[in-house]
């Protein structure tokens, strides 16, 4: 598998929303706009696809060639034991996951996820050569230098048993006010961008220049990635992207625009 990241990445997570026989239909669905869309063929965009984890395998199967990847919803910080329920980072890599991601806002408060789970969870993707999408985010409306600094401290515990040899590893941020999850509209262009300029910093400073991304999550849908003037270096979508029509609207917005990192997913 290429664990390399083209400029502009489109996240799909679909929670529990569709049953496994309107999961495959969706797949099916998206693997042929995929196929046939300029953003994708050439390269320019990454789509992924994040569906539940029964569903995994058929998904890998049908997404098999086409400019889609796939990842999980989440992993277990251990790679193997008595750990009823839970689904390893091995497993995972096996069955043709490329990504996973990890903190989810639901995950912390509907599973009491901490940091320190948190941790553990993004070490076990990069054991086993699974790219992290790592959630965060503010939990209410504030300033964006507030937001930014919440954001940079839970990327940086996140991060914190990742290791000082990064390369050839690559980790995407996910940028989720978790006060804009499931809302009527996103945050404002102005401070999703000034969220992003903040955690983008701290990557660069931190030695993860070139090998991260940064995306946003939270009520995103189509209409919001060019209003961001890239800044941000794509969207993890959620029920907006459930009919695949709304989802092509989102690539046809990728579809020329500038995108400048060289590796670039509610």
């Amino acid at each position: 598998m290429n664990s390399a990241l083209p400029p502009t990445v489109i996240g799909v997570s679909l929670k529990m929303y569709l049953d496994h026989v309107r999961t495959v239909e969706w797949c099916r669905e998206i693997a042929r706009i995929a196929t046939e869309h300029e953003a994708t063929t050439s390269g320019a965009t990454k789509v992924v696809v994040l569906p539940t984890f029964p569903s995994l395998p058929e998904v890998v199967e049908i997404l098999a060639g086409t400019p889609v990847a796939v990842g999980a919803q989440d992993l277990f910080w251990e790679d193997s034991g008595a750990y009823t329920g839970a689904v390893s980072g091995v497993t995972l890599r096996q069955v043709g996951c490329e990504f996973v991601e990890i903190g989810h806002a639901e995950r912390k408060r509907l599973f009491s996820e901490d940091g320190a789970a948190i941790a553990r969870k993004v070490a076990a993707a990069f054991r086993n050569e699974l790219i992290p999408i790592i959630c965060v985010g503010e939990h209410v409306e504030c300033e964006t230098p507030r937001a930014a600094e919440e954001c940079v401290a839970t990327l940086e515990g996140a991060l914190a048993l990742a290791g000082s040899s990064r390369s050839p590893r690559r980790v995407v941020v996910a940028y989720e006010p978790e006060w804009a999850i499931g809302a009527e509209e996103s945050a404002s262009s102005d401070h999703i961008r000034g969220v992003a300029v903040q955690i983008r910093e701290w990557l660069v400073s931190h030695g993860w220049e070139g090998s991260s991304h940064v995306i946003y999550g939270g009520s995103a849908g189509p209409g919001l990635l060019n209003s961001l003037h890239g800044d941000i270096d794509g969207l993890f979508l959620g029920r907006f992207a459930h009919d695949p029509k709304e989802l092509r609207r989102v690539l046809d917005e990728t579809t020329g625009a500038a995108r400048t990192l060289a590796l670039g997913v509610d």
